[in-house]
């Protein structure tokens, strides 16, 4: 069982960056496909980007596409969301999910992940 930590969150201006970390424990991290969610208020919890065991194959959701970059250090049980050009919408808490297999065909639901982060909060200022 892996246990997911995410940091990183804060309070940033329009147009500002962020990068999102989440710290694993407890299981073999290469082994683990790994994914960014976010969820804003009043809202569902939707995909943001996902990556394989490898960090090779990267996904993203078409809303993100350009601005968002998942990347993963296996080496430091850690994966990262760099976010760029944050916009207003992009307010939202973040959560970091995993599933026990180093790769997946199914990664856009939220059902597709077995273990979660407790998020951590972004919110961007117009």
């Amino acid at each position: 069982q892996v246990q997911l930590v995410e940091s990183g969150g804060g309070l940033v201006k329009a147009g500002g960056s962020l990068r999102l970390s989440c710290l694993a424990s407890g299981g073999t991290f290469s082994r683990y496909f790994l994914g960014w969610f976010r969820q804003a208020s009043g809202e569902e919890r939707e995909f943001v980007a996902a990556a394989a065991g490898t960090g090779t194959i990267t996904y993203y959701s078409d809303s993100v596409k350009g601005r968002f970059t998942i990347s993963r250090d296996n080496a430091k049980n850690t994966v990262y969301l760099q976010i760029d050009s944050l916009k207003p919408e992009d307010t939202a808490v973040y959560y970091c999910a995993a599933q026990p297999t180093p790769f997946a065909w199914r990664y856009r639901r939220r059902t597709d992940y077995e273990y979660w982060g407790q998020g951590t909060q972004v919110t961007v200022s117009s």
